[in-house]
């Protein structure tokens, strides 16, 4: 192993710059501007299956809610 890989200090440097260098490439993943729709997609999924309330519904609700 070459001697400047002995010292502890120089492995937790090249440790920290690598971790650093990841967390930018994830951050600039994460934020770009072609990945937002499948993320709003990616957002929706728990409301996926919901069925959207028909018009008798919303009026059975409305008379539900009168006092």
């Amino acid at each position: 192993m070459p001697a400047f890989l002995t010292d502890i200090g120089t492995i937790r440097g090249i440790g920290t710059a690598v971790v650093f260098i990841a967390f930018v490439a994830v951050m600039l993943w994460a934020y770009s501007s072609k990945r937002k729709s499948s993320f709003d997609e990616a957002a929706n999924l728990p409301f996926a299956d919901e069925q959207p309330p028909s018009a008798s519904q919303q009026n059975h609700k409305l008379e539900d809610d009168k006092p």
